[in-house]
């Protein structure tokens, strides 16, 4: 909310690393976050609070990752799309999946990413992940999602 993004300090520490990431770049961070780069960004979808376009710590997370594959991708040009519930007009939700979908452009972009390369789309709640009602459906529904374009 018109607060500006820095990138978090870069600490180097040696951990051990799941079998699960192999082949991912791992950035651990002073801060104990770490950003992981993603082996493919179809699909990849960072999740919001009701009626909120804020980014949380695990998103952010996520988009920094985004933001590296990209690096390392440069032909690489991505897709926003931004997602409501189902609460709410369809006018109030196509707003609201635009301001996520620029949210989550946005770190990309301060992380060095050139904003030519992502575009973004708002379904507001016209494309739920899960079809149902309550909070559970909800929440998996207000979603920022990436595909490769």
């Amino acid at each position: 909310r018109g607060e500006s993004y820095s990138p978090p300090t870069l600490t180097i520490s040696e951990r051990s690393l799941p079998e699960s990431s192999a082949g991912a770049v791992i950035l651990i961070f002073k801060s104990g976050s770490s950003i992981v780069e993603p082996a493919d960004l179809n699909d990849q979808r960072v999740f919001f609070g009701f009626n909120s376009a804020e980014i949380s710590k695990d998103a952010e997370n996520n988009l920094l990752g985004q933001a590296l594959y990209m690096k390392n991708h440069e032909d690489v040009k991505i897709q926003i799309a931004g997602n409501c519930d189902e609460r709410g007009s369809t006018e109030y939700n196509l707003a609201l999946g635009a301001r996520r979908a620029n949210a989550a452009k946005s770190v990309i972009v301060k992380d060095g990413i050139d904003s030519k390369r992502i575009s973004t789309i708002s379904y507001g709640k016209e494309r739920p992940l899960v079809k149902g009602t309550g909070e559970k459906v909800w929440k998996m529904n207000r979603n920022a999602t990436t595909t490769v374009k």
